[in-house]
């Protein structure tokens, strides 16, 4: 079980990680149409909040919820609005491009588990959270895919408890990405073909984090059962999570995290089960995970060294 002193601890902003902040505040701004006042005040929002608790007691996931949830207020959406709702689509459509030519890579390679490793960690950069609306140029960055480097690759760890496996959490992150994570877990299904295999995803839109509408149209339904966390956040928070993912995670014999929002909320948990498997992109990162920024990342947890 996981327990509560794990789930609580360590809930702060660093200072360093206030620039991403307000790059995300913009980008939001711009994709749900705020300008002038209305981007004003969603800055004076998220502001507010960070003056009120120095930080304290909140993680980034906290503010960019409020964040969005302020923002689709302030632009006059109703209902199921998803800001980012039509980049996933694209985002998704885009990594289709390329999902032909991947599964193939993955299928005439001597090593296939070790090259879907690679892909679905190289999928990771499909992440508006980490560069501004606008300044992503994703088929650009599916095209030098071959070029990305892992600074961390525990494959021996990982393959060797996936064969040992009965159940599979997967935690998914960014749409786009998950069409690579489909790729991923077709090849570990068809070395483990009895494994059970769960896939969840947000349980509300927020940034361009993948929710069950984004999961069914990369077609990770055909290949996993697929659920909500219950997580609102670019992240997984565990005690703000659904009683059933909970669930999940404590009875399951392997746990894949994907991307960095995952990874920075779950990285204090000091289980082996887990595998995080992202790409690292902000200097914070690279600080926690003794990993150069830009390098992909395969690593168990419990290895995952704080400084």
């Amino acid at each position: 079980m996981i327990s509560e002193d794990i789930m609580n601890r360590n809930k702060q902003i660093p200072a360093a990680c206030y620039p991403c902040i307000f790059e995300q505040l913009h980008s939001l701004a711009m994709v749900t149409g705020l300008e002038g006042d209305g981007e004003k005040l969603l800055f004076e929002h998220s502001m507010l909040h960070l003056l009120a608790t120095h930080g304290e007691g909140l993680v980034v996931q906290h503010i960019i919820r409020s964040a969005t949830d302020r923002a689709i207020a302030l632009s006059g959406k109703v209902g199921d609005y998803d800001p980012y709702g039509a980049i996933k689509k694209q985002s998704n459509d885009i990594a289709r491009q390329f999902a032909g030519e991947f599964r193939n890579k993955i299928r005439r390679s001597s090593e296939p588990l070790r090259v879907a490793v690679k892909i679905a960690a190289a999928g990771n950069i499909i992440d508006f959270g980490a560069k501004r609306h606008g300044s992503l140029d994703v088929e650009k960055e599916l095209c030098t895919i071959d070029e990305r480097a892992f600074g961390c690759f525990d494959f021996a760890e990982f393959s060797t408890r996936l064969k040992l496996a009965g159940k599979l959490l997967y935690i998914c992150d960014n749409a786009g990405e998950i069409v690579f994570d489909r790729l991923f877990i077709e090849e570990i299904l068809r070395t483990n073909p009895g494994l059970e295999v769960t896939c969840a995803v947000r349980a509300l839109p927020v940034i361009n984090d993948a929710v069950l509408a984004d999961a069914h149209d990369a077609g990770l339904d055909e290949v996993a059962v697929v659920v909500s966390s219950g997580s609102v956040y670019p992240g997984t928070l565990l005690d703000e999570t659904s009683e059933e993912f909970r669930m999940l995670f404590d009875n399951a014999d392997v746990i894949i995290s994907k991307g960095q929002g995952n990874f920075e909320t779950l990285l204090d948990i000091a289980d082996e089960r887990l595998f995080f498997i992202l790409r690292i992109k902000c200097d914070q990162m690279a600080r926690l995970s003794s990993v150069a920024k830009g390098e992909l990342v395969l690593m168990q947890g419990g290895k995952v060294r704080s400084t």
